[in-house]
């Protein structure tokens, strides 16, 4: 009877004694990344990265500049047809105007006149390029100018009459606003992000100012923050990418 020969443990070769040891250098095996850096962008991959969501500040996503451009075209749709939205509107704006004391009203109103809020920003545009950081103070500027370029048309074609002077045309939307808006919330994002609480509160107190005192209806000032919410989504991306920690987020993403 023929016996069937027994088989022999594999042994060893003495030339691949270390090839498959765990993080070996060509080894072969799915560990040799062990030892090694990760080149794979999942790898690499660090949170808080610019142009992701979640970091600060937050940029209008293209579902709030959406809603921000519907909220402007119904607006100014219901100006041009004098619709029930506009009759609402001017029906509170009845039980606002003079509720707080005139020279309390013209002091807010007063901060989103040119005068005051275009220093500001030109300040923190200087401040900016100093740091280096010219290309925000760049986009900055931009949405600074796109105001008026945007507002005067939208004025002269809606005609609005304004609420203390009904012989009076062009005050939808609110300039004042518009202004106070894109100024201050731009300088705080050239010089400091932890401003823009600071900015919004002077954007919202200039807004109140305008409506209180009777230079505007509320619906003006609601389609300046309409209006301007596309204009500012530039700026906070500028900022994102050379703001101080912008090195950092890029070093990670490398």
């Amino acid at each position: 009877m023929r016996e069937t020969p027994r088989a022999e443990p594999p042994q060893p070769r003495p030339h691949r004694a270390f090839a498959h040891t765990a993080g070996a250098l060509g080894s072969g095996t799915p560990h040799r990344s062990d030892a090694r850096s990760p080149h794979t962008p999942r790898g690499a991959r660090q949170p808080g990265q610019v142009d992701r969501p979640g970091t600060t500040p937050p940029v209008p996503g293209r579902s709030a500049v959406f809603w921000a451009l519907v909220v402007l075209a119904a607006a100014t749709w219901q100006v041009l047809v004098r619709g029930p939205l506009l009759r609402l509107d001017e029906r509170l704006s009845g039980v606002l105007v003079d509720t707080v004391p005139r020279g309390l009203s013209e002091a807010a109103s007063d901060l989103g006149d040119p005068v005051v809020a275009l220093p500001v920003l030109v300040c923190a545009m200087a401040y900016a390029v100093r740091r280096g950081r010219r290309a925000a103070a760049l986009y900055a500027g931009l949405a600074m100018a796109a105001v008026p370029l945007l507002v005067v048309p939208l004025k002269d074609w809606t005609a609005r009459p304004g609420p203390l002077e009904p012989w009076a045309h062009g005050y939808f939307p609110s300039g004042h606003t518009a202004t106070a808006m894109v100024a201050y919330t731009s300088a705080a994002l050239l010089v400091s992000r932890r401003l823009l609480p600071l900015a919004i509160l002077l954007t919202s107190v200039t807004a109140a100012g305008l409506v209180l005192r009777g230079y505007h209806w509320p619906l003006d000032v609601l389609a300046s923050g309409a209006l301007c919410l596309p204009l500012l989504r530039w700026p906070v991306l500028a900022a994102r990418h050379t703001g101080p920690g912008a090195g950092r987020r890029m070093a990670g993403a490398g």
